[in-house]
Protein backbone atom coordinates (compact mmCIF):
# COMPACT_ATOMS: atom_id res chain seq x y z
CA UNK A 1 0.00 0.00 0.00
CA UNK A 2 2.45 2.54 1.30
CA UNK A 3 4.62 1.35 -2.21
CA UNK A 4 1.39 2.23 -4.54
CA UNK A 5 1.08 5.42 -2.72
CA UNK A 6 4.93 6.68 -3.68
CA UNK A 7 4.52 4.88 -6.83
CA UNK A 8 1.58 7.32 -7.35
CA UNK A 9 3.36 10.34 -5.68
CA UNK A 10 6.38 9.71 -8.35
CA UNK A 11 4.14 9.73 -11.14
CA UNK A 12 2.36 12.57 -10.47
CA UNK A 13 5.06 14.52 -9.65
CA UNK A 14 6.52 13.39 -13.18
CA UNK A 15 3.38 14.37 -15.09
CA UNK A 16 3.26 17.80 -13.28
CA UNK A 17 6.31 18.90 -13.36
CA UNK A 18 6.31 17.43 -17.17
CA UNK A 19 3.62 20.14 -18.11
CA UNK A 20 6.09 23.01 -17.37
CA UNK A 21 7.17 25.37 -20.51
CA UNK A 22 10.24 26.68 -20.44
CA UNK A 23 9.49 30.19 -21.05
CA UNK A 24 7.80 30.48 -18.17
CA UNK A 25 11.06 29.69 -16.06
CA UNK A 26 11.93 33.03 -14.53
CA UNK A 27 8.24 33.11 -13.72
CA UNK A 28 8.34 30.28 -11.69
CA UNK A 29 11.58 30.63 -10.22
CA UNK A 30 10.31 34.15 -8.73
CA UNK A 31 7.07 32.53 -7.11
CA UNK A 32 9.20 29.50 -5.53
CA UNK A 33 11.68 32.12 -3.84
CA UNK A 34 10.68 33.13 0.02
CA UNK A 35 11.80 36.66 -0.97
CA UNK A 36 9.66 37.24 -3.86
CA UNK A 37 6.72 37.27 -1.05
CA UNK A 38 8.01 39.95 1.11
CA UNK A 39 4.90 42.55 0.10
CA UNK A 40 2.40 40.18 1.08
CA UNK A 41 4.25 39.33 4.39
CA UNK A 42 3.87 42.98 4.90
CA UNK A 43 0.18 43.18 4.13
CA UNK A 44 -0.28 40.65 6.24
CA UNK A 45 1.33 42.47 9.38
CA UNK A 46 0.19 45.46 8.23
CA UNK A 47 -3.29 44.49 8.38
CA UNK A 48 -3.11 43.06 11.71
CA UNK A 49 -1.78 46.22 13.37
CA UNK A 50 -4.39 48.65 11.73
CA UNK A 51 -6.95 46.20 12.87
CA UNK A 52 -5.51 45.40 16.49
CA UNK A 53 -4.84 47.50 19.21
CA UNK A 54 -1.00 47.80 19.91
CA UNK A 55 -0.36 45.29 22.67
CA UNK A 56 -2.93 42.89 20.91
CA UNK A 57 -1.40 43.30 17.71
CA UNK A 58 1.81 42.49 18.91
CA UNK A 59 -0.09 39.15 20.70
CA UNK A 60 -0.85 38.15 17.49
CA UNK A 61 2.20 38.71 15.51
CA UNK A 62 4.06 36.81 18.35
CA UNK A 63 1.81 34.01 17.71
CA UNK A 64 2.27 33.93 14.29
CA UNK A 65 5.79 33.80 14.53
CA UNK A 66 5.80 31.05 17.14
CA UNK A 67 3.93 29.23 14.69
CA UNK A 68 5.69 29.71 11.82
CA UNK A 69 9.30 28.63 14.12
CA UNK A 70 6.92 25.68 15.48
CA UNK A 71 6.36 24.44 11.97
CA UNK A 72 9.95 25.16 10.38
CA UNK A 73 11.49 22.93 13.54
CA UNK A 74 8.73 20.19 12.95
CA UNK A 75 9.58 20.14 9.08
CA UNK A 76 13.23 19.97 9.96
CA UNK A 77 13.20 16.96 12.35
CA UNK A 78 10.77 15.31 9.89
CA UNK A 79 13.08 15.75 6.93
CA UNK A 80 16.06 14.60 9.07
CA UNK A 81 14.59 11.46 9.81
CA UNK A 82 12.42 10.60 6.29
CA UNK A 83 15.30 11.30 4.33
CA UNK A 84 13.46 11.62 1.17
CA UNK A 85 15.40 12.51 -1.90
CA UNK A 86 14.70 15.64 -3.88
CA UNK A 87 13.60 15.23 -6.76
CA UNK A 88 16.03 17.25 -8.67
CA UNK A 89 18.50 14.91 -6.35
CA UNK A 90 17.09 11.55 -7.04
CA UNK A 91 19.47 10.23 -9.70
CA UNK A 92 17.06 7.71 -11.08
CA UNK A 93 14.37 10.50 -11.59
CA UNK A 94 16.41 13.93 -12.41
CA UNK A 95 17.65 13.22 -15.64
CA UNK A 96 13.31 12.65 -16.41
CA UNK A 97 12.43 15.92 -15.23
CA UNK A 98 12.79 19.67 -15.57
CA UNK A 99 14.90 20.97 -12.71
CA UNK A 100 14.53 25.04 -12.44
CA UNK A 101 16.43 25.24 -8.93
CA UNK A 102 18.21 22.24 -7.33
CA UNK A 103 18.54 23.34 -3.12
CA UNK A 104 19.89 20.86 -1.25
CA UNK A 105 18.58 18.85 1.79
CA UNK A 106 15.54 16.65 1.93
CA UNK A 107 12.44 16.55 -0.21
CA UNK A 108 9.46 15.25 3.16
CA UNK A 109 7.78 17.72 4.08
CA UNK A 110 7.80 20.88 2.09
CA UNK A 111 8.97 23.79 4.67
CA UNK A 112 7.66 26.64 1.86
CA UNK A 113 3.95 24.76 1.61
CA UNK A 114 3.72 24.25 5.90
CA UNK A 115 5.22 27.75 6.41
CA UNK A 116 2.88 29.57 4.09
CA UNK A 117 -0.29 27.98 5.20
CA UNK A 118 0.17 28.41 8.51
CA UNK A 119 1.25 31.67 8.06
CA UNK A 120 -1.87 32.70 6.08
CA UNK A 121 -4.07 29.93 8.29
CA UNK A 122 -3.58 32.53 11.07
CA UNK A 123 -3.90 35.57 9.22
CA UNK A 124 -7.29 34.74 7.63
CA UNK A 125 -8.53 33.31 11.63
CA UNK A 126 -7.54 36.85 12.56
CA UNK A 127 -8.87 38.66 10.65
CA UNK A 128 -12.02 36.82 9.20
CA UNK A 129 -14.34 38.98 11.18
CA UNK A 130 -12.39 42.01 9.73
CA UNK A 131 -11.96 41.20 5.97
CA UNK A 132 -14.64 38.73 4.37
CA UNK A 133 -12.21 38.62 1.45
CA UNK A 134 -9.40 37.36 3.33
CA UNK A 135 -9.88 33.73 1.86
CA UNK A 136 -8.09 34.96 -1.33
CA UNK A 137 -5.15 35.00 0.48
CA UNK A 138 -4.91 31.09 0.20
CA UNK A 139 -3.84 31.59 -3.51
CA UNK A 140 -0.85 32.68 -1.66
CA UNK A 141 0.03 29.54 -0.50
CA UNK A 142 -0.97 27.08 -3.21
CA UNK A 143 0.79 29.08 -6.19
CA UNK A 144 3.80 28.78 -3.78
CA UNK A 145 3.47 25.32 -3.38
CA UNK A 146 2.65 24.45 -7.08
CA UNK A 147 5.54 26.05 -7.77
CA UNK A 148 8.05 24.10 -5.76
CA UNK A 149 6.81 21.09 -8.23
CA UNK A 150 7.11 22.99 -11.50
CA UNK A 151 11.02 23.75 -10.15
CA UNK A 152 11.33 20.19 -9.85
CA UNK A 153 12.03 20.31 -6.11
CA UNK A 154 9.35 18.52 -4.80
CA UNK A 155 6.44 15.77 -4.69
CA UNK A 156 3.04 16.40 -4.61
CA UNK A 157 2.55 14.38 -1.29
CA UNK A 158 5.56 16.58 0.18
CA UNK A 159 2.96 19.48 -0.62
CA UNK A 160 0.11 17.89 0.86
CA UNK A 161 1.68 17.17 4.29
CA UNK A 162 3.38 20.13 4.57
CA UNK A 163 -0.51 22.34 3.80
CA UNK A 164 -1.82 19.86 6.53
CA UNK A 165 0.97 20.53 9.43
CA UNK A 166 0.82 23.90 8.87
CA UNK A 167 -2.72 24.16 8.77
CA UNK A 168 -3.31 22.05 12.04
CA UNK A 169 -0.26 24.11 13.79
CA UNK A 170 -2.59 27.19 12.88
CA UNK A 171 -5.26 26.14 14.48
CA UNK A 172 -3.54 24.88 17.36
CA UNK A 173 -1.90 28.07 18.32
CA UNK A 174 -5.01 29.82 16.90
CA UNK A 175 -7.09 27.93 19.95
CA UNK A 176 -4.15 28.71 22.32
CA UNK A 177 -3.93 32.35 21.98
CA UNK A 178 -7.94 32.68 21.95
CA UNK A 179 -8.18 30.36 25.00
CA UNK A 180 -5.26 32.37 26.99
CA UNK A 181 -5.64 36.09 25.45
CA UNK A 182 -3.64 38.52 27.60
CA UNK A 183 -6.15 40.83 29.43
CA UNK A 184 -6.06 43.69 27.37
CA UNK A 185 -7.51 42.17 24.37
CA UNK A 186 -10.79 43.19 22.80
Amino acid sequence: MFDKLLEWDRDAFIYLNGLGIEKYDGFWYVVTNGLSWIPIYLLFFVLIYLNYRKKEAFSVVATIGSAVLVVLALMQVTKTFVARLRPSSDPNLNTLIRIVTSPGGYSFFSGHAAASFCLTTLVVLFLRKKFKWIWVFYLWPLLFSLSRIYVGVHYPLDLIVGALVGTLCAFLFFTLHQKFRPPYSE
